[in-house]
This record gives structure tokens, C-alpha cells and sequence, in this order.
């Protein structure tokens, strides 16, 4: 399914619904930071996705990144909570969706780097690649927020 995300863009659709998301920040012993590209938006991103019914918040963090990275990992940690009313995300069937996004920290345990249907790259990079890539403002604050370690969580 396509997307748009629309970050404080007053032409922005108004939203009609809200889901539960993860992010998972994960960098491997060398301080590569696992990033995929994603296929509904082309925008380079963390892994992540929905919460589904049955599942806990981390155990959502472990299976979104095993199911587009191909990358076993175990959460360590939390890095924020994201609930900006000014980012919606539009999808082609009509959905607009605020969000509300909560990012884990996370280390690898294993696993090959595959692509999946919701990832046309996956890669190890190194923090300094991070700036040329099309990487969506959201998701840049949540790279910044990763490079702090902090006792509290950050929140929007």
C-alpha cells in the first residue's frame, strides 16, 4: 500500500485514525546503525511497523526487524515515544493516520540481511553515510535522539 507522510504541512490531510507502531534503533559491534529502504515511500528509515493484537511492544520491535531485516535482536532499551499530531501518514485507501510511534533501542543476535516485501534495501551503516541519505524528518529525530543515552525517555 502507498503512502505520504505529511510533517507540519498545514495542507496536510486531517487524520481519521491512530495505531500502535515500533521503531527499533539497533548498531552492531563496529557502530553500524541497521537501516532499510523502505518500499511504500522510497524513504530510508529504522525497522519497524504496527503492533498487532497478541503481542507485547518489544516482542512487535523483535518481529518487525526480523521480518524486514532478516536480523535477530533483543531489546535492551527504550529511546522515546512519538505522538506528533502534525505528522500523518495518508494511505492510498483513504486512512490518514496520526502518529504514534514508540522507539526501542535494540541489540543484534544474529541472523543475514534479506530485503522483504516492505524493504527494497537493508544495510549496515555507519553513522556518517546517515546524512546523504532520503531519510524522513521523523525519523532523523529519532536517529538523534538514539546517539543519546539517557536515563528517561524522550516524548512528543
Amino acid at each position: 500500500m502507498a503512502r505520504r507522510d505529511y510533517y507540519n504541512d498545514p495542507n496536510a490531510p486531517a487524520a481519521n485514525s491512530i495505531a500502535i507502531a515500533v521503531s527499533v534503533f539497533i548498531q552492531d559491534e563496529q557502530g553500524r546503525i541497521l537501516m532499510i529502504r523502505r518500499t511504500d515511500n522510497d524513504y530510508y528509515a529504522i525497522p519497524g511497523g504496527q503492533l498487532e493484537l497478541g503481542e507485547t511492544l518489544s516482542q512487535a520491535a523483535v518481529r518487525e526487524v526480523r521480518e524486514e531485516t532478516g536480523i535477530e535482536c533483543e531489546v535492551t532499551g527504550l529511546i522515546g515515544i512519538y505522538s506528533n499530531p502534525n505528522h500523518v501518514i495518508a494511505y492510498d485507501d483513504g486512512e490518514v493516520r496520526q502518529e504514534f510511534s514508540i522507539c526501542f533501542r535494540a541489540k543484534p543476535l544474529g541472523g543475514e540481511l534479506r530485503t522483504s516485501s516492505e524493504s527494497r534495501e537493508v544495510h549496515w551503516l555507519e553513522p556518517g553515510q546517515l546524512a546523504r541519505l532520503n531519510v524522513h524528518p521523523s525519523i532523523r529525530l529519532r536517529l538523534r535522539h538514539a546517539q543519546h543515552v539517557r536515563t528517561e525517555p524522550f516524548f512528543t
